[in-house]
């Protein structure tokens, strides 16, 4: 009986400590609420930056890329070079004209033959056995012959010429017919000239049997011819003059 009673005492003061204790750590509990909801919220801010940084660290990797594309025009910059080494090209025609500059100065006349008026004739070659004659006076060129296979002819204010096929000059002065007729020239021969339309003339040549010769067809120009060592001009209004 008295160890029971000694006994029960002890188990109520264990329980009411217990219960005690219990009280206190309860407070102490509430009071320390705050702060773990501040450390829970510390936290969570910690991981919601975690988890911010990591997103944010995203873009990064995402923009590296662009890096190496950046660097790729930069390779394209050697072309703009390229045109530099057209420049050297540039040269190539100042060659080319400094080497046609010498064709284009003119030739100088092969033959000069003195007219009875005072001017003179340059006669140079023309190609295929062919000679053209400038009438020159006091600087001024004022007509010009050419023979194309054949003899030519010019009146110049009652001065005639003659270029012939090798080239020679001959000229005189007056001994004009007009036509239409039968006229006699130098050298014994006869002129049967005839009117074929407006500034179109044509001169037979004769010889002393009537047989033609030669023919002068002067078609809106003057024509002329050598025959037997004779001069002879028809102009296309129908005028003919000869000489020996």
């Amino acid at each position: 009986m008295s160890r029971r009673a000694t006994r029960r005492p002890t188990s109520l003061r264990t329980l009411a400590g217990a219960v005690l204790t219990v009280a206190l750590v309860v407070p102490v509990a509430t009071a320390c609420g705050p702060d773990s909801d501040t450390s829970a919220s510390a936290s969570a801010s910690v991981s919601v930056s975690a988890t911010a940084s990591g997103t944010a660290s995203a873009p990064p990797t995402a923009t590296a890329p662009a890096a190496p594309t950046a660097a790729g025009p930069a390779t394209t910059a050697p072309p703009a070079a390229v045109p530099a080494a057209t420049a050297p090209t540039t040269t190539g025609p100042t060659t080319a004209t400094a080497t046609t500059t010498p064709t284009a100065k003119p030739k100088s006349p092969a033959r000069s033959y003195p007219l009875v008026d005072g001017s003179t004739a340059e006669v140079q070659p023309v190609g295929n056995q062919n000679w053209t004659a400038r009438i020159v006076s006091r600087g001024s060129v004022l007509a010009t012959l050419e023979t194309k296979d054949a003899d030519a002819g010019l009146d110049a204010n009652d001065m005639f010429v003659v270029l012939s096929v090798d080239g020679t000059v001959h000229s005189w002065m007056g001994g004009a017919h007009q036509g239409p007729g039968t006229f006699k020239l130098a050298g014994g021969w006869t002129a049967k000239v005839t009117k074929v339309g407006e500034l179109h003339y044509r001169a037979q040549i004769l010889g002393l049997d009537n047989a033609v010769n030669d023919t002068l067809d002067a078609d809106q120009h003057d024509t002329g011819a050598v025959a037997n060592g004779v001069y002879i001009v028809l102009t296309a209004g129908g005028r003919i003059s000869a000489h020996m």
